[in-house]
């Protein structure tokens, strides 16, 4: 599947991730917002709909992603109203050095990664995350979700099972602090 980065240029390049994946060829990179080809996903962590498997029929000519820098990501995505659809990622827990365990901080890298799991892509998104060191962790953290998120169809589906896990994941937190 093509994926495509739209870049603001607000990162250092020697730690973004996306300009990781264009120097191994996993991305095009894009100079404007007339660029970005009509028919496409674009992963925005603001969008109010959920990215699922049903979503793939938006995929014809890729995903896109906006990588900008996380303090000024929400004013980017604002501007950024196009004629793609945006979608959210359904909750994942990055692995990258930067925000490591801070829940929906992903990195371009393991926001392309996760989405093309989901929409059933899963021998890409392991091979863009190849080339860093954290990307097996990624899987390893996510793997259950990832799987989870996989096998469903839309976004109620995807949205009760989020749910169901994070539950889950209280649950379990709250019997432990009982102990």
């Amino acid at each position: 599947m093509k994926l495509i980065v739209y870049s603001l240029g607000q990162d250092d390049p020697k730690k973004c991730t996306a300009h990781r994946l264009l120097k191994f060829g996993e991305v095009t990179f894009v100079k404007s917002v007339r660029e970005l080809p009509n028919n496409c996903i674009l992963l925005n962590p603001f969008s109010k709909d959920v990215l699922s498997p049903s979503d793939i029929k938006f995929t014809k000519n890729g995903i896109v992603s906006l990588d900008c820098s996380w303090v000024e990501a929400e004013r980017c995505f604002d501007k950024l109203r196009y004629k793609v659809q945006g979608r959210i990622l359904p909750f994942l827990v990055p692995s990258n050095p930067t925000n490591y365990g801070k829940p929906g901080k992903l990195s371009t890298a393991e926001a392309f990664s996760g989405a093309l799991y989901i929409l059933g892509e899963k021998e890409q998104a392991r091979k863009i995350l190849s080339s860093f060191n954290w990307g097996e962790e990624f899987f390893k953290i996510n793997l259950e979700l990832l799987e989870g998120y996989s096998k469903l169809w839309d976004k109620d589906e995807v949205l009760d099972f989020q749910e169901k896990y994070l539950k889950g994941i209280n649950n379990r937190k709250s019997s432990t602090e009982e102990i």
